[in-house]
């Protein structure tokens, strides 16, 4: 997996605010990636993360992931759905818009790591 993309995920489940959920798909549209990646890699490298804020896009939590989210959703005002598989993701979504401009600003570093590497290989060099 590319740990740039890794990055960028992690980075992006962390701009995700309190009391707020997104879907994979959301994760996916923001970061350039598709959604089952973004499931990927939350599944091996979302542990150290605010992961509970990462939903299926009808807000439901598989497995067993709804009971060790139940918690941090109780700390945060999140309430599960009538159904018990989730929260009302219309009620709880992050605003996107914010996300992406807060998203933007988290990730400034690896796009100017990126850009450098570029630059660098067009000059065939390496820095």
């Amino acid at each position: 997996m590319d740990e740039v993309l890794v990055e960028r995920v992690l980075r992006a489940v962390e701009q995700v605010p309190p009391g707020r959920v997104v879907s994979y798909g959301d994760l996916a549209d923001l970061v350039g990636t598709g959604p089952r990646q973004v499931g990927a890699i939350m599944r091996h490298w979302g542990g150290n993360v605010t992961w509970w804020r990462v939903t299926s896009h009808a807000g439901d939590l598989g497995g067993d992931l709804l009971a060790r989210a139940r918690p941090h959703w109780d700390e945060e005002g999140i309430e599960v759905k009538p159904n018990g598989l989730g929260c009302r993701i219309a009620v709880y979504r992050a605003d996107l818009g914010r996300l992406a401009a807060d998203y933007a600003r988290a990730v400034a570093d690896l796009d100017a790591g990126a850009a450098q590497r570029h630059t660098a290989d067009a000059a065939g060099w390496a820095p």
